[in-house]
């Protein structure tokens, strides 16, 4: 028995778990893909933008700073067009506060089904091996020891591809997760600095705090309570 065999080989071997993992691999691959199309849709040049956004308001152009504005799918140029939008409406913080929201909730979509692969995936991975090492010692029990260290390595050589398998699974999803958590945090403080950067303008008070949710946090607030 040797290591470098078919994948397929050792996907049979990987005990029943395989099956939910490669369920999850496919989940994952899915989603990291959407989200790397979606993120690449929303590159923009933020110090370009707020440069050439305040350059129109100072020359007086604020209905062509608000076409600018829309010309992007960024949530940052859609929250500064709303703002010019909503310039002189008494509940434009509540406006802002509301579009703010549902920008970030579509920033984050799908990091949350990320997150959990990455934590079940390596249990599912666990829970195979260990599985697989119950049914090797209960061949050992049926034989009533007589059994030969070459059998009994390759029983645990095999029941160990599972963790195997569940971190290679996981490992992928986390760095990719972890990294789409960082965009989605980067878009929430530009979106928050853009604000801030127009109430500076317009002379408002700045009280807005766009933030992007943190799913592990939240698992750790929960986890505390209890």
């Amino acid at each position: 028995m040797h290591w470098f065999q078919n994948l397929s080989d050792l996907f049979t071997k990987a005990g029943l778990t395989r099956w939910p993992l490669f369920v999850c691999s496919v989940i994952g691959t899915a989603i990291i893909m959407e989200r790397l199309y979606y993120f690449s849709r929303l590159h923009i040049n933020y110090a370009g933008f707020s440069q050439k956004l305040f350059n129109l308001l100072r020359s007086g152009k604020q209905e062509e700073a608000v076409g600018y504005c829309h010309k992007f799918r960024n949530p940052v140029a859609r929250i500064a067009g709303i703002y010019l939008q909503h310039l002189r409406h008494k509940l434009r913080d509540s406006v802002l506060s509301r579009e703010g929201s549902m920008a970030i909730e579509k920033v984050e979509r799908r990091l949350r089904g990320l997150a959990t692969i990455t934590h079940i995936a390596p249990l599912l991975g666990l829970l195979g091996t260990v599985a697989g090492l119950v049914m090797a010692f209960h061949q050992i029990e049926l034989s009533a020891g007589q059994v030969q260290v070459q059998s009994l390595a390759g029983g645990i050589w095999e029941a160990l591809l599972s963790t195997v398998f569940g971190l290679i699974v996981a490992i992928p999803c986390m760095v990719a997760y972890h990294g789409f958590e960082s965009r989605a945090d980067r878009i929430a403080r530009r979106m928050q600095g853009i604000v801030s950067e127009l109430d500076e303008y317009f002379g408002q008070p700045t009280a807005h705090d766009f933030k992007a949710a943190n799913p592990e946090a939240e698992n750790e607030k929960i986890n505390v309570t209890q």
